[in-house]
């Protein structure tokens, strides 16, 4: 039996004292697509952060094992180099450093040894063609005076070069209009394969019109309180979270299943 990808069991995270995440367990199998739903403050971003090591986030408990290996003491670029890609929510500019540069540092720490340019700039027109974005966009510096769809297409760049096995997408359609989301979409779409999984995290149920998830699974109060498949976005969507949270907190009183 072929070992997941991905598994977190019995997960809590502290942000300073504060618990936010109180016993998630998920398994992700390689070629899946799992997307991650809840009403704000439900712990999604406190999730995605952690999983990659950002240190404000303290993991107190429970297990995340990648590939086999626990990674939960591995630093953020030790994840980042086994193949875990995180996209955030608000990507950060840097001014002065050109995306070409950027992503040529970011591909060769990926692959363990410098890349000749010659290489890099095959890999990088190959990638920009199949994404369809014109290579004047990454002779501008990272996100500096990007619009939100820009910074955000600039995320799904890193994600097609880098190649990795487990893509973390922070509500990556927070402030898209629906033209950029449709082109993030796409671009997302365009780097799945059964070699590789991705955990989308949202909070509207618009991207997965988009992206066609395997498993849907409910986050309220640091756990997952039900999963299912793709119509249970759409029931989000219709419903709101307050009946199916209701549900589900009577089915545990009950004993039964989430």
């Amino acid at each position: 039996m072929t070992e997941p990808l991905f598994v977190i069991d019995d997960l809590h995270i502290n942000v300073g004292e504060k618990p936010i995440v109180r016993g998630l367990s998920l398994t992700v199998n390689a070629g899946e697509v799992h997307a991650i739903m809840g009403p704000n403050g439900s712990g999604k971003s406190t999730l995605a952060n952690a999983l990659m090591g950002h240190p404000r986030y303290t993991i107190t408990g429970g297990s995340v094992r990648y590939k086999g290996e626990e990674i939960v003491h591995q630093t953020p670029d030790e994840r980042a180099r086994a193949g875990m890609f995180l996209a955030f929510q608000y990507p950060t500019d840097v001014p002065g450093v050109s995306m070409i540069n950027f992503l040529r540092r970011a591909v060769s720490a990926r692959q363990g040894a410098e890349i000749p340019v010659k290489e890099f700039r095959k890999q990088l027109g190959a990638v920009l063609e199949r994404l369809q974005i014109d290579e004047q966009f990454v002779r501008r510096y990272v996100n500096d005076g990007f619009s939100g769809g820009e910074k955000k297409r600039a995320e799904i760049l890193q994600l097609g070069l880098l190649e990795p096995e487990l893509a973390i997408m922070d509500e990556t359609d927070s402030g898209l209009d629906i033209d950029a989301l449709r082109i993030v979409a796409e671009g997302i779409n365009a780097t799945r394969s059964d070699a590789n999984a991705i955990l989308l995290i949202t909070h509207y149920q618009r991207m997965l019109n988009y992206i066609a998830p395997d498993f849907v699974h409910v986050l309220a109060d640091g756990r997952i309180v039900t999963s299912g498949d793709a119509s249970l976005a759409h029931r989000l969507e219709a419903e709101g979270y307050d009946p199916i949270l209701t549900e589900s907190a009577a089915q545990a009183v009950q004993g039964g299943p989430s």
